[in-house]
């Protein structure tokens, strides 16, 4: 990964539906360029987060998972 992560969100315990909502709006709060971490244990978000993200034109630059957690980087657009 390239770049410092701007700012972390921590959605974890929250469901894939309030997770898009939520790192959306962080997004916008972004300039262009810039990366996110989101952090989340619900398992939907695997499938979820990087279509949304490629659906909206940011890029997922990374992804990992624990035991139980999951953890995105995201640059946008």
């Amino acid at each position: 990964m390239r770049g410092t992560v701007s700012m972390t969100l921590d959605l974890r315990g929250r469901s894939v539906p309030l997770l898009v909502a939520r790192t959306a709006v962080a997004m916008a709060g972004l300039r262009s360029g810039e990366l996110i971490e989101v952090l989340t244990t619900d398992p939907d978000s695997v499938r979820d987060l990087p279509v949304w993200s490629r659906a909206t034109g940011n890029r997922l630059i990374e992804q990992t998972a624990g035991d139980g957690w999951y953890r995105f980087i995201v640059r946008k657009r």
